[in-house]
C-alpha cells in the first residue's frame, strides 16, 4: 500500500464514473471492503481498476490533474481500511496480470497484480523450485516486492533479480534487491510514492515437475490446517518480535479466540484475526488494541503491526510501519 498525497480539490462524485482515454474507467463511491481479504472497510471516493501499465499511469495523470489524494492498493492481503472508506483516489493494481516463464533459465517475469498462489503453481509446472513458500500467501507479486513477504524460510528478497516501478509522474524505471534496501517485511517502496507493474525472479530450473509440485501441495496443505483460510482474515497481525513469536505470546496470553463485536482471534492460530461474518473493521483494530496492551502489560513487549491500518477512525492513528 502506497498513499501520494496532493492538493485538496476533489470533482464532484455526482458523476457515477469518468471513462479515460484507453478505456479505464474511474468508478465514484465504490466499495473497498470486495477489495480487502478482511471484507471491511467503506467506499473509495474514487476507485481505478487497471489492468495495463498504461492504465495506471493515466489513473495517476488523472488523479494528479485532479488535485487528488492517491492511494494504491494490491490484493488487500495486509490491510485494514477505516468503515469511513477513504478520500480521493484509489487505485488497485489486482487486475496487473500478465506472468512469462522460462523452464531453461529459470527466469519469471510477472506483472503486480499476479497471485502468488497462481505463480507458484505455474512455476511447479515449469519444473521451477523457488516459489513453493508463496503458496499460501494471501497477496500479489507487488504487494511482496514492497514488503518483502516471506514464508517457511523464504523471502522476497532471496529470488528477486529486479522491478520496474512507476513514479508519480508516470516515469519508470528498474530497481535491484539493493536499491530496495530489504529488511524483514519491509523495503524502502514502503510509504513510497513508487509503485510496482512487473518483476523479475530467478528461480532453480531443471526439476522434476510432479517432485515440484508434491513440495507445492505439501506447503499448502500445512498451511491450511494451520492458518484460518476458511474464513477473512489479512494474513498474521503482528510482526515476530525480535528471538520471539507474536502467535505465541498472544496464544499463551489466553486470548485465542477473544473477540469483539465479529472480529475474533482465530482458535486456529493466534497471529491471525478473522471476520466471522459482518465484522467492522473499528471492531478488528479495537481487537489489535486490545492484544497490543494484554502482550504490553504481560510481557513488556510492544507487538507492532504487520498489517497497514489506514484511513479516518474518528481518533488519533499511528502511521502504519
Amino acid at each position: 500500500m502506497t498513499q501520494l498525497v496532493t492538493d485538496n480539490a476533489t470533482p464532484s462524485t455526482a458523476c457515477k464514473h469518468h471513462q479515460l482515454s484507453g478505456g479505464l474507467e474511474i468508478k465514484a463511491q465504490a466499495s473497498l471492503a470486495k477489495l480487502t481479504t478482511f471484507k471491511v472497510g467503506g467506499n473509495a471516493e474514487w476507485l481505478a481498476l487497471p489492468k495495463t501499465p498504461e492504465q495506471l499511469r493515466a489513473a495517476l495523470s488523472w488523479g494528479r490533474s485532479e488535485g487528488l489524494a492517491i492511494t494504491m492498493l494490491g490484493a488487500g492481503s495486509n490491510l485494514l481500511v477505516s468503515d469511513r472508506g477513504l478520500p480521493g483516489l484509489v487505485i488497485c493494481t489486482r487486475a496487473l496480470r500478465h506472468s512469462e516463464f522460462d523452464a531453461v533459465s529459470g527466469r519469471v517475469i510477472a506483472a503486480a497484480g499476479e497471485p502468488w498462489s497462481s505463480l507458484a503453481w505455474k512455476a511447479a509446472r515449469n519444473g521451477l523450485k523457488g516459489f513453493e513458500w508463496t503458496i499460501g500467501i494471501p497477496g500479489t507479486v507487488g504487494g511482496a516486492i514492497v514488503m518483502n513477504a516471506g514464508a517457511h524460510g523464504g523471502e522476497t528478497a532471496d529470488i528477486l533479480v529486479e522491478t520496474e516501478i512507476v513514479s508519480p509522474d508516470g516515469s519508470l524505471s528498474v530497481l535491484s534487491p539493493e536499491d530496495l534496501a530489504y529488511r524483514y517485511r519491509t523495503s524502502n517502496l514502503q510509504g513510497s510514492d513508487k509503485i510496482v507493474t512487473t518483476a523479475t525472479f530467478q528461480l532453480s530450473p531443471g526439476h522434476d515437475p510432479a517432485t515440484v509440485k508434491a513440495a507445492t501441495a505439501e506447503d499448502l496443505k500445512q498451511r491450511r490446517t494451520t492458518q484460518p483460510y476458511h474464513l477473512p482474515n489479512c494474513g498474521s497481525v503482528f510482526r515476530n518480535p525480535p528471538g520471539n513469536s507474536a502467535g505465541r505470546l498472544i496464544q499463551e496470553a489466553g486470548l485465542k479466540g477473544h473477540q469483539i463485536g465479529n472480529a475474533q482471534i482465530s482458535t486456529l492460530h493466534a497471529n491471525f484475526i478473522v471476520n466471522l461474518g459482518d465484522a467492522k473493521a473499528k471492531e478488528v483494530l479495537a481487537l489489535i488494541r486490545h492484544v497490543q496492551a494484554v502482550i504490553q502489560r504481560r510481557n513488556g513487549i510492544t507487538l507492532e503491526t504487520e498489517v497497514k491500518i489506514i484511513g479516518d477512525f474518528g481518533y488519533a492513528q499511528p502511521p502504519a510501519e
